[in-house]
């Protein structure tokens, strides 16, 4: 005999059984109106490429995944920073006292929180105190962001309350509506809240409600505010092969721009897996040196001794395309990842386990409940192995930016694949898939130019000069439509050989006018290739040849 909640759970398993049935179905509807221009044969490939693992979440929001930890491992260690530490219980109590005074200050649910702060165990604090509110933290590395972009985000964002440390009481700007809250200082307020008085607030945080804001670097106009739900984060950092391992007993390492949207995959990542994680210093090899895990650009990567990081376990990058030398040299020791995804679809959307006898570096696969089309201007789907431009769908598309429907309604659109509302996500990427279902990029639409009316994609020429045994990183540039420029590193390069490497690969007039070899190559500050600083050297390096000074 069943007993009644055996019968019940029978009932609950067998209607989301249909449910799922239904929404199987009708998505294989949606897909095939869809598809009609396609053989029958890429249709099917088309759905088996294209569409990511179903996979159910432990946690539909993120702290609530921190928090189990915190209950099951109260004297774990959660973060460590320049010999300070702090137990994933101690954590979990400062971030609830904190959210009670962000909650006395009228922060509510659907507001906005500005994280104006450096790398601190405070930052970590800030960030799921306010999370418990029900509020979106904002994260700007405060000793490097200009003024005029702070005030720019406070105003988009509607930011009332700024969390900061009083060393960086002066950069902060002077907006009367703004109270800022310095975390320094916490120690004055701890005696006046209890630590039990969030469970009411908390249980009306939902998947749906806005986790955080990442805004744009701001580099080529104003910065652009990406709306990031929990249920965006908890699918990426809460599934594999987001979840890169992360478990209990590991250590994490923190070594990016906390405005950057991979700093979310490092923070969040590890303290909702039950990780440590391990913020750094200065000197990021000095961390690289002590952790199981690393989350990087591969620029910062390429700087890193991999002979002293052989504990390593895993390693994924994103942010910009890998060059296979460094994939071969880390993946020869450790898990390596190789990954890709624009900010509005949440980190990343695709993701490649690469080894070291692979034929290819590719950006892997959709994760789990995500799509990837790839598709023509008409935003058709293009024939398997023939080059479009990749479109996101699922669960990782974000919210759109604030304060800007039109750039939103431009970049996300209906998906018509999935149907019920859902919107797919316009990367700007190009790519195609491989006979096995992986995808191969072929870098941004604005990465394919004309010079002197010939087609050149501009990764294509970076990928040649990559293969040099002695390079490290290279970019290649449109000066302007007669030149094209490259850049590689080290300086020990000779120029005149790296322009034969070139012609050996690729048509003539894919060879730059100037290959110059630099050191090391110039870094955003969110650990990104400097294209802008790199077009201004250009230009010296240019007009002296051109007068005849070098």
């Amino acid at each position: 005999m069943k007993t009644n909640n055996e019968k019940q759970n029978h009932v609950y398993l067998r209607s989301k059984l249909d449910r799922k049935i239904k929404t199987e179905n009708t998505l294989d509807r949606t897909l095939n109106q869809e598809l009609q221009a396609l053989t029958p044969k890429e249709q099917v490939f088309f759905k088996r490429f294209g569409l990511g693992q179903k996979v159910e979440l432990p946690f539909l929001c993120i702290h609530h995944a921190f928090e189990a930890y915190a209950k099951a491992t109260p004297d774990a260690i959660a973060v460590a920073h320049l010999g300070e530490t702090i137990t994933y219980k101690e954590l979990n109590q400062q971030a609830n006292q904190l959210a009670q005074i962000l909650v006395s200050h009228g922060i509510k649910k659907g507001d906005n929180v500005g994280l104006f702060i450096t790398r601190s165990i405070p930052m970590v604090v800030g960030i799921f105190a306010i999370l418990k509110t029900g509020a979106a933290y904002v994260p700007q590395h405060i000793s490097i962001v200009p003024e005029l972009q702070l005030k720019h985000i406070i105003k988009t964002a509607s930011i009332s309350v700024i969390l900061s440390l009083t060393d960086y009481k002066e950069k902060i700007p002077v907006i009367d509506t703004c109270k800022c809250i310095f975390l320094d200082n916490l120690k004055d307020h701890n005696d006046e809240f209890s630590d039990n008085n969030l469970i009411t607030l908390e249980s009306s945080v939902n998947s749906e409600d806005r986790a955080l804001i990442i805004f744009t670097s701001g580099t080529t106009g104003p910065a652009n505010g990406v709306q990031v739900s929990h249920r965006n984060i908890c699918n990426i950092l809460l599934t594999a092969p987001g979840n890169l391992g992360m478990r209990p007993g590991l250590k994490v390492g923190q070594i990016l721009n906390i405005a950057f949207d991979m700093a979310v995959w490092e923070v969040l990542g590890c303290l909702a897996n039950g990780a440590t994680l391990i913020i750094r210093g200065k000197d990021i090899q000095e961390t690289a040196e002590q952790v199981d895990i690393i989350i990087s650009t591969p620029t910062i990567l390429s700087t890193l001794n991999t002979e002293k990081c052989k504990h390593v376990k895993a390693v994924a990058v994103a942010g910009e395309p890998c060059p296979e030398y460094l994939a071969n040299k880390w993946s020869q020791f450790c898990a390596f990842y190789n990954s890709c995804g624009p900010t509005e679809t949440t980190i990343i959307n695709t993701a490649q386990r690469y080894y070291p006898c692979d034929d290819l570096l590719t950006i892997g696969k959709p994760t789990p409940n995500n799509t990837v089309y790839i598709l023509d201007k008409n935003k058709k789907p293009c024939a398997i192995g023939e080059i479009g431009e990749m479109w996101a769908g699922g669960d990782c598309v974000s919210m759109g930016y604030i304060e800007n429907e039109q750039l939103t309604r431009e970049r996300y659109v209906p998906d018509p694949f999935l149907g019920h509302g859902r919107k797919m996500f316009r990367t700007r990427d190009l790519g195609r898939w491989t006979a096995n279902g992986e995808l191969e990029h072929f870098g941004r639409v604005d990465d394919q130019v004309k010079i002197k009316g010939f087609r050149v994609e501009l990764d294509s020429v970076s990928n040649v000069l990559e293969r040099i045994p002695t390079c490290k990183r290279a970019v290649a540039l449109k000066y302007d439509s007669k030149t094209l420029v490259a850049f590689v590193s080290p300086d020990s390069i000779v120029e005149d050989e790296a322009k034969n490497k070139i012609l050996s690969a690729l048509p003539y007039f894919c060879v730059p006018e100037r290959i110059i070899a630099l050191k090391e190559l110039p870094k955003t500050s969110r650990g990104k290739i400097d294209k802008k600083l790199l077009m201004d050297m250009a230009k010296n390096h240019l007009e002296k040849k051109y007068d005849g000074s070098n």
